[in-house]
């Protein structure tokens, strides 16, 4: 695993069998200290705002991507983002764009497989 983004928020990239992951854990940290401190400040209020969102979810699933819910969901959810964490963009800056750029590229390069042991081998 590579981190090629230092900062503001760490992004760390490793190679799957089918792409990469790409590591946002601390910027999800950041997100969920925000939210506890939303919710030492009004638990009431965001538990109401966050079973507004399930439900809203629950019907989006129901009613199909292009539903009034699904876009109801959607703009709640960016309204607590927007709230809790600048919009939930992940800002990459100067010389850590092109590092990213680079571990995405090397992450998903076509990588040798091992010569197959011959047959009967141990």
């Amino acid at each position: 695993m590579s981190t090629p983004v230092t900062g503001p928020f760490r992004i760390s990239v490793d190679a799957t069998p089918s792409g990469v992951a790409l590591d946002m854990t601390h910027y999800l940290s950041l997100f969920v200290l925000a939210l506890a401190e939303a919710a030492s400040e009004d638990g009431p209020g965001l538990l109401d705002d966050l079973q507004a969102i399930a439900d809203l979810d629950r019907s989006a699933r129901h009613q199909g991507r292009d539903s009034h819910a699904t876009h109801e969901r959607d703009t709640a959810v960016q309204a607590l983002l927007d709230e809790l964490v600048d919009g939930g963009s992940v800002p990459v800056y100067g010389e850590q764009v092109l590092r990213l750029a680079v571990a995405l590229r090397q992450a998903v390069a076509p990588r040798p497989v091992p010569a197959q042991r011959e047959a009967g081998a141990a």
